[in-house]
């Protein structure tokens, strides 16, 4: 398997760091999951994705652990 970074970006008014951070995850655990993702691969190249809502539910509901692929 290869290792990525997968980080997601959110506008968030706040007073300090710590608020922003603080709301980045209360909106985290409230909200549907963000769709706005940055990848970064092992040689540092970054690709923006914006996922299928449809999709993304679709692939989180299966079961990965079962794919051969992933032993």
């Amino acid at each position: 398997m290869v290792s990525f970074a997968v980080t997601t970006t959110q506008n968030i008014e706040a007073d300090s760091i710590e608020e922003a951070a603080l709301l980045a995850y209360q909106a985290l655990t409230k909200g549907p999951a963000p769709l706005l993702y940055s990848v970064i691969d092992g040689k540092s190249v970054i690709v923006n994705i914006e996922l299928d809502r449809d999709k993304a539910v679709e692939f989180a509901a299966l079961d990965h652990t079962a794919d051969p692929g992933n032993w």
